[in-house]
């Protein structure tokens, strides 16, 4: 009598899941999370990952693969169950390969999200790249471009960092465009000139995207490495943070006034950044123009998503986001930096 209980249980909740997923949801979920070096445990020729190797620096073992990927699928799911849904799209930064992915959306933890997954190989030394997951159900790929950061200014030559991903689709039945970046790092507080120029392919692109398909609805989020007050979001790619005054050829960037706010989704000795950062064009910004981007409360329209468990409760790092590692030693968190989102409807 019990197992025959227990089979109509499973029985109902498969029907309700069938019966939810033909009904079209309402609004989407669109993020970006910078999951902090998701590498396997298998050296990729080519690459320099011999930090995450079982006898590298790290001692990346198969079991700390495994909690690392649980790790973010915590994460995901904690942002499924505050929004009602799984993400309809969502952006990755710091993925070692297509393998990880495939890991990752596998997992019996995220098996109800029914993820498919977007990702080129970049020529990234440490081969960290960006990709795109998405849900078939409600996003229809139809083109995918690697656009290759080549800088070349005054002698100045850069081409060895993460492509920009471009994924052209349908959302719902609606043209869509998201391109996903990670921009090149602070690190030795250089790489400001290499920032704009991202953003700055990143907007000859969007542009030319809505020329050849006019009416497109377009979303650029990314790890950018720059605050959204800086020259490469405001000036480069033209962000601007009132969403009345978006202008033809500009973005509204919703995390302007969140960071001028005090939010943050990294920290740096003491200073909080956000980096993370969702933009969209001006065809998602008001009425009449099918979906567009909705209020998180009476004054923003982004989501910094940062829960306790997602957060260092003691020690140095106290109330900093929960990283995979402290010092080299592995600590079992989630990533250095807390996922952001925007909400978009009708």
């Amino acid at each position: 009598m019990y197992k025959y209980a227990q089979f109509i249980i499973v029985l109902l909740l498969a029907f309700q899941l069938e019966l939810s997923a033909t009904v079209p949801p309402k609004y989407h979920v669109i993020g970006f999370y910078n999951v902090e070096n998701l590498f396997d445990t298998v050296h990729d020729e080519g690459k320099n990952d011999s930090q995450y190797l079982p006898d590298g620096q790290n001692q990346w073992t198969p079991d700390k693969y495994a909690k690392k990927l649980r790790n973010i699928a915590r994460v995901i799911n904690a942002m499924a169950a505050e929004n009602g849904q799984y993400h309809s799209i969502l952006g990755l930064a710091e993925v070692e390969n297509g393998k990880v992915l495939q890991d990752l959306v596998s997992l019996d933890e995220l098996s109800q999200a029914g993820f498919s997954f977007i990702h080129r190989e970049s020529p990234d030394p440490r081969g960290i790249d960006v990709a795109l997951l998405y849900r078939p159900d409600c996003f229809k790929p139809i083109e995918t471009v690697a656009i290759p950061f080549k800088y070349d200014v005054d002698g100045k030559k850069y081409d060895r960092t993460r492509d920009i991903l471009m994924v052209r689709g349908k959302l719902m039945g609606e043209m869509f465009a998201f391109f996903v970046a990670h921009l090149p790092s602070r690190l030795g507080n250089k790489g400001e000139d290499l920032r704009c120029w991202g953003a700055e392919l990143i907007y000859k692109n969007s542009k030319e995207l809505e020329r050849k398909y006019p009416g497109i609805k377009i979303v650029v989020m990314g790890d950018m490495n720059d605050n959204p007050t800086d020259l490469s979001m405001t000036k480069c790619i033209h962000a601007v943070e009132d969403i009345s005054e978006v202008g033809r050829g500009q973005f509204f960037s919703p995390f302007i006034s969140m960071f001028k706010d005090g939010y943050g989704t990294s920290e740096y000795k003491g200073s909080w950044n956000i980096f993370d950062i969702t933009m969209v064009n001006r065809r998602l910004c008001g009425k009449g123009c099918g979906y567009s981007i909705r209020k998180s409360d009476d004054v923003h329209y982004g989501y910094v998503f940062k829960k306790p468990f997602m957060t260092q409760q003691s020690g140095q790092y106290k109330g900093t986001p929960f990283r995979t590692f402290s010092k080299n030693e592995f600590i079992n968190g989630y990533s250095d930096h807390y996922p952001t989102y925007i909400v978009i409807g009708k």
